[in-house]
């Protein structure tokens, strides 16, 4: 499909921060125009009436699980659900096995997504060997292996010299650092939030400490070497105020929120559902309250799902046993349009924002907007289309999803990567 055209959807510039009634023009995979009452012949026309037409949305934290981990898992299956949920593009975590510290593992992955993947796939490279936190992994290799970030995600770097380090030859390689931020003294034996819930569950509790002290460290080393720094899955209300005050002054950070942080409590544990089992982990209501403050203020610049799939017999066992994660590429633009735009705590275009140009900025990447001549990555969405989140039916091959039952609004209908549909919600549109 060489030509295509949308017609009659109102776009959403994230850049300008508006929304027009435009047509969309898309021709050899590229933007050609945007206007109204666009007419181009020999081209195919999809309606999209009432619809909204978005840069493709970017998840800049997944765990696409393979190499390694392919039962979790694959490139392929992790694509399709991410085209699914109205993602084009997504950026994977090193924790792979082996870990994608080395030119490559990051040329495996690039080389699988070409061929099987059916969205943008961006790897992100460890910052540390192994990600033991031990010794760096060679930077300016993974960088121009394509590695377009570092992280030990899944593991902090406990040490403040090496991660001083990491962040020094970052900064000269041009390379964003992104922090799971945990102390593993503090988090230690942990299953979830530390606090009334976690008492009347019985189970060992992670301090909101854990975080914070981390997310203090690191804004602290970012502040003395100048390395961008980008704080991954912020739970607390003590980080989203680190945050902001470091960003008052200056420091170069930036920040991103789950869909699951900014929606659920601690009291979601009560059934002790392992789906609910995250790191970090499910916190408050203050928290909740704080990370949409944090978001609607503009101090979380990113929503990402830290997608992370696992088999049904590792989650199937006692919580404390259980791994952490969930997935979330495939409701993550529900939970985004359900609880944050329909009440009114981002506006459409501070929701786009957070999903497209701003993890590409942080990012680095040629994405996140629908100017003219750009690669014609499109997500269409229609604000008042409804579901029930059905897992059995999610296309990625984890199931570990609370919101199983729940109807969210808001969802993607076309998903266009590079000019092809790689989605389409058919009937429904």
């Amino acid at each position: 499909m060489n030509r295509l055209l949308l017609k009659g959807g109102r776009v959403i510039d994230p850049l300008a921060g508006e929304i027009i009634a435009a047509d969309v023009f898309i021709t050899d995979g590229k933007i050609a125009a945007v206007g109204r009452e666009l007419t181009v012949e020999e081209t195919v026309v999809l309606d999209v009436s009432g619809k909204l037409v978005a840069p493709g949305l970017i998840d800049m934290h997944v765990h696409l699980r393979e190499p390694g981990y392919e039962a979790k898992e694959t490139i392929a299956t992790g694509t399709a659900a991410a085209a699914r949920g109205g993602f084009t593009s997504v950026a994977c975590m090193p924790n792979t096995d082996p870990v994608a510290d080395n030119p490559a593992v990051i040329g495996y992955i690039r080389a699988k997504a070409q061929t099987e993947g059916m969205v943008n796939v961006f790897p992100v490279g460890a910052i540390t060997r192994e990600s033991k936190g031990e010794q760096l992994a060679e930077m300016a290799a993974l960088k121009e292996a394509g590695a377009v970030a570092l992280s030990d995600d899944g593991r902090p770097v406990a040490g403040a010299a090496i991660m001083r380090r990491a962040m020094q030859y970052a900064k000269m390689t041009g390379l964003t650092i992104i922090s799971h931020c945990e102390e593993p003294s503090l988090a230690a034996g942990g299953a979830m939030h530390e606090g009334y819930m976690s008492t009347v569950l019985g189970l060992p509790g992670i301090p909101a400490a854990a975080e914070e002290v981390m997310v203090a460290r690191d804004i602290i080393l970012a502040e003395a070497t100048g390395c961008p720094l980008h704080i991954a899955h912020v739970s607390t209300a003590g980080s989203v105020r680190l945050i902001r005050e470091a960003k008052n002054r200056g420091v170069p950070v930036t920040a991103e929120a789950t869909p699951h942080h900014f929606t659920l409590t601690d009291e979601a544990v009560a059934g002790y559902d392992t789906a609910t089992k995250v790191n970090p982990p499910l916190r408050t209501a203050e928290d909740v309250a704080a990370l949409r403050a944090g978001l609607a203020d503009g101090t979380i610049d990113v929503i990402a799902t830290d997608h992370a799939p696992h088999t049904p017999e590792e989650k199937d066992v006692e919580y404390a046993k259980a791994p952490c994660g969930m997935v979330g590429l495939e409701t993550a633009l529900g939970l985004v349009w359900t609880e944050l735009v329909a009440p009114g705590v981002l506006s459409p275009v501070e929701a786009v924002r957070r999903l497209t140009v701003n993890p590409a900025r942080v990012l680095g990447i040629a994405r996140g907007t629908l100017e003219i001549g750009v690669t014609a990555d499109i997500t269409v969405i229609d604000p008042e289309l409804e579901a029930v989140v059905d897992p059995d039916r999610f296309a990625g091959k984890g199931r570990n999803n609370p919101f199983a039952g729940r109807t969210l609004r808001g969802l993607a209908v076309l998903t266009i990567v590079a000019g092809r549909v790689v989605y389409d919600a058919g009937p429904t549109r």
